[in-house]
């Protein structure tokens, strides 16, 4: 593994109780008699060993410098050029300068003004295409729960500004809302698919396939329970209300709904890694919300050092019956030893296998990595999400709990096989980092997405219709239709998955019937007609090529007002506004 140099000794005990030896606060046991929660108050802290984040006592007395694992190590060798994929925008006025050369991750370049410029970054990736089913007849992808870009555009549209085009993935933004599927009555069999067809309200003679799981939701009898690690960025860089801040309380939002046999571990990392919380039952929040409040931002940014340390407390503590997880708050901007997302992959790829998950949160914005955040997201297990307020942190650790944290499937993989007698070509919609090759559905091998208890997934595929105006001339020797195909079906559906912890896959099968179309966008179910109008939405703001030329801001509007339905906590109405937003806006530094 290439990590061996860089954290070797972190996966012996005796190394392990060394680097808890060196953090800081010292691990001290809870009195008896102290309060299990309440407000983490400098008192109630103190009498539990923590100090309060602040420079001074209450005597103005400066506090002595908290102490350091390690020096920090000398930052990696820039990649040879041509390495990074990623996209680095540029916001604000002030004027960029090249980064070629420079490592991943690295932010707070000078522009000429000596003002610092403020660069994101976002893993580069054009549409998926349209395919024709006569060539390849089957398409096959990775779900993705994932809402983080969600959330980042919406961060962005508040702001009075058109996202980066590779900001927007559109499943992302599909994935976010609750479609009211229907729950699978069984764990044996998790998921309950959903299927609509209806006509494309942006491209005359195509349809919409409109494909739906949804996840079986563990009582709560049934929820195993939580091994998890707090790593949590204090680097200079999360300096702010919206990053550390607002990390703290999303994390006090988590504790709230911890039972008495979850256990949580903290780990910092700034200039180098320390525990702050040894494993702590969930019956002393308290003590776990003093650990967040003594946490203050400062330094460089040792993020490969911190994942290290995440992973040995949480093998440390491994329970086999248990949720085993690292949840990372940070901004994705690692700046000190390994910070390029490809050897972090590695590292936490190999921790996957172990049987520990990764959850990573988004936080801030100027220096955003987004191509750090889905690069450990993706190979870790677990998923990614941005908090730019503390209504998304409601949202994800209280609304969401369960589905956030207690997984049902693993590496669950979709697979569409065309009928040519029925469709002649289909584009899927989004999901452009989490294509398949045909022959990885039955790898089991290979790593696909993780799905959490009673969450849905949506994927959408415009397609043309058999004699319908193709987009391509058709071949001039092209082979008719295969004699035999069962003409009724449009297409076959396939999901792939395995029980958490589990080597070998499942198979669900199923035929899409032909013929069972809605006869337009306005007869179709709601469910239908609001991720059409959420698709149109993230293709117009990627500038997509596929959506007709008279199809606009007012259409999508238009659709997505028709679809609103009950909306109990106001996410499809704070959509509209986005889409109105989008409308007015203008694309980062016209």
């Amino acid at each position: 593994m290439r990590f061996s140099k860089a954290f070797r000794g972190l996966t012996t005990s005796a190394a392990l109780a060394a680097l808890v030896a060196a953090s800081a606060p010292p691990f001290q046991a809870a009195s008896a008699r102290a309060p299990t929660d309440g407000r983490p108050t400098a008192a109630a802290c103190a009498a539990l060993g923590f100090r309060p984040a602040a420079d001074q006592d209450e005597r103005g007395r400066p506090y002595p410098p908290r102490p350091m694992l390690a020096p920090p190590p000398p930052p990696p060798p820039p990649p040879p050029p041509g390495a990074s994929t990623e996209t680095v925008v540029v916001t604000g006025q002030r004027k960029a300068q090249t980064t070629q050369g420079l490592p991943i991750g690295i932010s707070g370049f000078a522009a000429e003004d000596g003002a610092p410029l403020d660069t994101e970054r976002y893993p580069g990736g054009a549409s998926n295409p349209i395919r024709r089913v006569a060539d390849e007849p089957v398409s096959t992808f990775s779900i993705d729960v994932d809402t983080a870009a969600y959330a980042n555009v919406r961060r962005f549209l508040g702001d009075g500004a058109l996202p980066p085009k590779d900001a927007v993935r559109v499943e992302e933004l599909v994935n976010y809302f609750d479609y009211g599927y229907s729950l699978p009555q069984s764990r044996a069999q998790p998921f309950r698919p959903y299927v609509a067809v209806v006509p494309s309200p942006w491209s005359k003679d195509r349809q919409i396939l409109h494909i739906g799981l949804r996840g079986y939701a563990l009582p709560p009898g049934e929820q195993p329970p939580l091994n998890l690690v707090f790593l949590v960025d204090t680097s200079g860089s999360m300096e702010s209300p919206d990053k550390l801040g607002l990390a703290r309380k999303a994390l006090n939002l988590l504790i709230d709904q911890l039972r008495p046999r979850d256990r949580v571990s903290i780990v910092a990392y700034a200039g180098s890694a320390g525990a702050v919380l040894e494993p702590t039952d969930g019956r002393s929040r308290l003590k776990m919300r003093c650990a967040l409040e003594a946490l203050q931002a400062g330094g460089s940014t040792a993020g490969g050092q911190g994942l290290a340390l995440a992973y040995a407390l949480a093998q440390q503590n491994f329970d086999p019956g248990a949720v085993n997880r690292v949840v990372l708050m940070t901004d994705g901007d690692f700046n000190v030893g390994i910070a390029d997302p490809a050897r972090l992959t590695d590292f936490v790829a190999d921790k996957r296998k172990t049987g520990i998950y990764l959850s990573v949160y988004g936080f801030g914005r100027g220096n955003y990595n987004d191509t750090m955040m889905q690069a450990l997201a993706q190979n870790g297990n677990g998923t990614a999400a941005y908090v730019d307020t503390y209504a998304e942190a409601r949202k994800l650790f209280r609304d969401d709990f369960s589905g956030s944290l207690f997984p049902i499937a693993d590496d669950v993989k979709i697979q569409i096989e065309f009928n040519p007698a029925r469709v002649s070509e289909y584009r899927l919609i989004g999901y452009e980092t989490r294509m398949l090759a045909r022959e990885d559905f039955n790898n089991d091998q290979v790593d696909a997405g993780e799905v959490g208890s009673g969450v849905s997934v949506t994927a959408l595929y415009e397609i043309t219709p058999a004699g319908a105006a193709p987009s391509s001339d058709p071949l001039r020797y092209g082979a008719a239709p295969p004699a035999g195909s069962p003409s009724g079906e449009m297409a076959f559906l396939k999901v792939r998955w395995k029980a958490p912890g589990a080597d070998s896959s499942q198979l669900m099968q199923q035929a899409i019937p032909a013929g069972n179309t809605a006869r337009d966008l306005a007869s179709a179910p709601e469910a239908t007609r609001w991720a059409v109008a959420v698709a149109a939405f993230g293709q117009k703001l990627r500038g997509d090529p596929w959506l007709d030329a008279g199809y606009g801001w007012d259409q999508i509007l238009d659709t997505a007002q028709h679809a609103r339905g009950g909306d109990a906590f106001g996410l499809r109405a704070e959509f509209v506004g986005l889409v109105r937003a989008a409308k007015e806006g203008r694309r980062v530094n016209e």
